[in-house]
């Protein structure tokens, strides 16, 4: 859990009354550093990710090799047996988007294409994402966050 406290002061959407100049300071800070606390926490779950990127290549590298040897390409590779073990992972979102999606998933993504064609090709392939993935993400993303905080 994060735990954060209370700071209604803040903002004048959600003071009481009418607060000081030091109240306000304070709660300014207070919440500046429950912010902090949110960024570390999602920094930490990319650097997870980041840690678990791919695994399935090397979990099943004998597939994939196997897969891969065949020289098939595009659709006829996605069709193979290794390629729908990879859909497992989160951050194919155009072949297979999980209900839960977050913006984490979206960023992966983002590294992941970006790494790969600097590293492959040395360009970056231009890529979409639907609009209502970005939305979906972006909602459970602000509910995962919600579900780790606690107000003290």
């Amino acid at each position: 859990m994060i735990a954060i406290k209370k700071s209604n002061n803040a903002d004048s959407r959600t003071m009481d009354g009418k607060p000081n100049k030091q109240v306000l300071l304070n709660e300014s800070m207070q919440h500046i550093e429950d912010v902090r606390k949110g960024c570390k926490y999602f920094a930490d779950k990319l650097i997870e990710i980041g840690e678990r990127h791919d695994h399935t290549k090397i979990e099943g590298i004998d597939q994939f090799f196997a897969d891969y040897a065949t020289g098939v390409t595009g659709a006829g590779f996605k069709a193979m047996k290794w390629f729908q073990l990879h859909m497992t992972e989160r951050h194919h979102l155009n072949d297979r988007c999980p209900d839960d999606v977050t913006l984490l998933d979206v960023l992966e993504r983002v590294i992941d294409i970006t790494m790969a064609g600097m590293g492959r090709s040395g360009s970056v392939y231009d890529d979409t994402l639907d609009a209502g993935i970005l939305q979906r993400a972006y909602t459970n993303t602000v509910r995962m966050l919600k579900e780790e905080i606690e107000v003290v």
